[in-house]
C-alpha cells in the first residue's frame, strides 16, 4: 500500500511529537531522575534542536541525493517550534513558576537565556506565517522571511553550548552539524542537481 503524502504529512507530525509525550509520560510518572524540570527543559530543547536540523537537510538530500521531501518540511518545522515553545514552557511555568519578573531578569542578565528567546522569537514568528494565506499574502517576501530559520538554528546551537557548564561533546556536535549545513548553503552554485522526485512545493 503506498500512503498518500498528505497522510505522510501527518504521520510526521504524529510521530514527531512521540519523544515529547512520553518524555511528560516519564515525569508523571516519577522517572526523570532526581531533577525532573531540567531534564523535561533540556529534552524538549534538544528535539527542538533535532527538528531544526532535519528542517535543514531537505535541501541538501534533494540537491545530492534527489529525494524531494520539500512538501514535509513545514511540518519538520512546526515540530522544531513546537517542541521550542514547549521547552520555554516548561521553564516559564515549572522553573519559574510563572515568574515574569525573574524571568525577564534572566534575559537580561543570563545571555544563554538571550539568545535562547531570540530563536524562540524567529521560530513563532515562522510558524505563525507557515500557512498559505502568508504565502500568498507576503509573496516574495515569504521566502526571504524564512530564510531566517537559518539565523535561528544557529542561536539555538549557541544557546545550547552557553547552557552547559561543562563541555560535554553532545551541544557541539550539534553546532558543527548546522554550521556544516548552513556553510552549505553558502557554496556558490554548489548543486549538482540529481533528478528530483517530485516537484517542490513551497507550501509543505
Amino acid at each position: 500500500m503506498r500512503l498518500s503524502p498528505r497522510i505522510i504529512n501527518w504521520l510526521v507530525y504524529v510521530i514527531g511529537l512521540q519523544p515529547g509525550l512520553w518524555t511528560f509520560y516519564l515525569g508523571v510518572v516519577d522517572q526523570l531522575g532526581a531533577d525532573p524540570v531540567k531534564v523535561l527543559e533540556h529534552t524538549l530543547g534538544e528535539w527542538a534542536l533535532r527538528f531544526l536540523i532535519l528542517t535543514l537537510l531537505i535541501t541538501p538530500i534533494r540537491d545530492l541525493i534527489g529525494l524531494n521531501w520539500i512538501r514535509y518540511r513545514r511540518a519538520l518545522g512546526l515540530l522544531a517550534f513546537y517542541y521550542a515553545a514547549a521547552h520555554f514552557a516548561t521553564y516559564l511555568i515549572l522553573d519559574q513558576s510563572l515568574d515574569l519578573a525573574a524571568v525577564g531578569a534572566d534575559i537580561v542578565k543570563r545571555p544563554f537565556i538571550t539568545v535562547g528567546m531570540a530563536a524562540l522569537v524567529i521560530l513563532t514568528t515562522l510558524a505563525v506565517t507557515s500557512n498559505g494565506y502568508s504565502i500568498r499574502k507576503l509573496g516574495v517576501n515569504w521566502r526571504r522571511l524564512h530564510r531566517l530559520i537559518y539565523l535561528a538554528a544557529a542561536l539555538g546551537a549557541v544557546h545550547f553550548i552557553l547552557a552547559v557548564k561543562s563541555w560535554p561533546p553532545e551541544p557541539l556536535v550539534y553546532a558543527g552539524i548546522i554550521a556544516v549545513l548552513l556553510l552549505y548553503r553558502l557554496l556558490p552554485k554548489r548543486r549538482s542537481r540529481r533528478r528530483v522526485v517530485a516537484q517542490p512545493n513551497p507550501r509543505g
